[in-house]
C-alpha cells in the first residue's frame, strides 16, 4: 500500500464539518464514511443500559441553534461553527437580557479570539461559545436565543473490525469520534486507524496477530465496548493503542502503559529511539484518552498512545484553532508510518533458539567466511550475536536493544539463520 497523506487529508476534510457528539447521527454519519473504506461492523447500544457504573445516556441531535439580536441578526450562529454551541445542550427558545444571557455563555479571555469547545453530557443545560472578543462586542439588550435540539432515548453507536490473523492474540487498536470539528485531536485518531487498517486488509500476507480496530465515542464508548466484551479482551490483548492527536507537525510524544514495560510500550519506545523524529515519554499519570478505560482495574489492558503533540499540551487543544489549518499531511503521512513500523515491529517480534550447543559451524552453512583473516569478521558481528542471545527465552526485541540496532536490521539476518540449508536457529514462540 502507497501511503498517502492527501488522501488522509482529503477524508479528514470530509468528516470535519460534522457535528459528532457522543451519541446521534454525526456519529453515525462519520463512520458511514470510513465503512466507505473499511468494511466495519456498526452496533447500537440502548439509552439506558448499564455499563459498569455509567449509564448510556439519551441520545442527543441538533438542528439548528443560534443567538439573534434585536435586528434579528445573528450574533451566535451554529451554522457557522457547531463549536458555537455547547454540545448536549437541551432545546431552549425564548427572548432574554444580555445578563442572563451570558450565564449561558462560554468564552476563552486567555485566547480572545477562540471558540472554545465545551460539553454537558450528564447534567441537563444549554449553552453558547464564542470567541471572547466577540463576546466584548454584545450590546446591553435582549437576545432571542434557540436551540433546535432533540435529546430523547435512541442508542449509543460504536464499530469494529476485526483481521483475523495467523494467531487469536489480539492487537487492540482504538479511537474516538465524538468531538466536532476537532482535527488533530478528534480526526487524525479516525484517519489514520483507517487508513492503518486499510494497510492491513490490503497486504499480500495475512498477519500473524489478530487486530482488532475500535472507532467508538471517547470515554461511555469505550467503557461500553469493555463492558461487551470484557472476557474477550482480557483473554486475548497482548498490546494496544490508543490513536488520536497524530495530525500535526510537532514532534512525536508517547503515553506509556500503566506498568510501563508491556510490549506496546517496548516496542514503540524503540521505534522512537532508531528513528529520526525528536519524541517525548509520558507516564501513564499524564493519562487523559481511553488508555484510561483500557488500563483501569479489572480491566488492565496493555494499552498505551502514540501521538505527535499530545492532548491538552498545545494551546489550539479544545478551540476553534484545533481546524484543517493546524494539521499537515505529512504529519498524517509520518504518524501512519510509524504505527505501521510498530505494527511490523509486533509482527516479527518472535524467540528463537539455538539449534546447537556451543557455536554453530556457519561455515558450512554458507554463512560464514572460510578464510579467516584479520578484520574478517566485523560484517558478522550481528549474526554471531543474535545466536548467541537466541536461548529460548529473549525475544528479537530484547536482542535488538542488547545489541543497539534498530529492529528491522535483525530481520534479514534472523531470516537466513532461520532458513539456512541447515537451519541455525528455530522458532519458539
Amino acid at each position: 500500500m502507497l501511503i498517502d497523506g492527501g488522501e488522509m487529508y482529503n477524508l479528514m476534510e470530509r468528516l470535519f464539518p460534522i457535528c459528532r457528539s457522543i451519541t446521534g447521527d454525526g456519529v453515525r454519519e462519520t463512520l458511514k464514511i470510513i465503512n466507505d473504506l473499511i468494511p466495519l461492523d456498526m452496533h447500537e447500544v440502548p439509552s439506558g443500559t448499564k455499563v459498569f457504573d455509567w449509564t448510556i445516556p439519551d441520545e442527543w441531535n441538533i438542528k439548528d441553534a443560534y443567538v439573534k439580536d434585536e435586528n434579528g441578526k445573528r450574533v451566535i450562529d451554529f451554522q457557522n461553527s457547531n463549536l458555537h454551541l455547547v454540545g448536549y445542550s437541551i432545546p431552549c427558545e425564548g427572548k432574554i437580557s444580555l445578563k442572563e444571557l451570558k450565564n449561558h455563555l462560554h468564552t476563552l479571555p486567555d485566547q480572545p479570539d477562540l471558540i472554545p469547545y465545551v460539553t454537558s453530557y450528564y447534567d441537563k443545560r444549554w449553552g453558547f461559545c464564542l470567541a471572547h472578543n466577540d463576546l466584548l462586542k454584545l450590546k446591553d439588550d435582549f437576545y432571542y436565543v434557540k436551540i433546535d435540539s432533540v435529546l430523547e432515548p435512541g442508542h449509543l453507536t460504536y464499530a469494529d473490525l476485526v483481521i483475523d490473523g495467523k494467531t487469536e492474540e489480539e492487537i487492540l487498536i482504538s479511537t474516538y469520534v465524538c468531538h466536532p470539528s476537532m482535527a488533530s485531536n478528534e480526526l487524525s485518531g479516525p484517519v489514520v486507524s483507517t487508513y492503518l487498517a486499510k494497510y492491513l486488509l490490503e497486504s499480500k500476507d495475512n498477519p500473524f496477530y489478530t487486530y482488532r480496530f475500535v472507532f467508538c465515542p471517547e470515554t461511555i464508548g469505550s467503557i461500553t465496548y469493555i463492558n461487551q466484551n470484557l472476557d474477550h479482551l482480557k483473554n486475548n490483548v497482548i498490546a494496544g493503542y490508543v490513536i488520536n492527536c497524530v495530525g500535526d507537525p510537532g514532534p512525536f510524544s508517547y503515553l506509556l502503559t500503566k506498568n510501563e514495560s508491556n510490549l506496546v510500550d517496548r516496542i514503540t519506545l524503540h521505534a522512537l529511539k532508531h528513528s529520526n523524529h525528536d519524541y517525548t515519554i509520558f507516564s501513564y499519570l499524564e493519562r487523559r484518552s481511553d488508555e484510561r478505560q483500557y488500563n483501569s482495574p479489572g480491566v488492565d489492558l496493555p494499552v498505551g498512545s502514540l501521538m505527535r503533540t499530545k492532548h491538552a499540551s498545545y494551546p489550539e487543544y479544545h478551540t476553534s484553532a484545533d481546524n484543517l489549518d493546524f494539521v499537515t499531511q505529512s504529519a498524517l503521512n509520518e504518524s501512519l508510518e510509524m504505527y505501521i513500523r510498530c505494527i511490523e515491529m509486533i509482527e516479527n517480534n518472535r524467540t528463537y533458539e539455538s539449534v546447537t550447543i556451543c557455536e554453530p559451524q556457519l561455515g558450512r552453512r554458507g554463512l560464514w567466511p572460510n578464510l579467516s583473516i584479520k578484520g574478517s569478521s566485523t560484517s558478522w558481528r550481528l549474526m554471531r550475536d543474535i545466536i548467541s542471545y537466541s536461548d529460548g527465552s529473549n525475544d528479537l526485541l530484547y536482542i535488538a536493544e542488547k545489541v543497539n540496532r534498530p529492529f528491522w536490521e535483525l530481520y534479514p539476518v534472523v531470516d537466513q539463520l532461520v532458513k539456512s540449508k541447515s537451519s541455525v536457529l528455530k522458532l519458539i514462540t
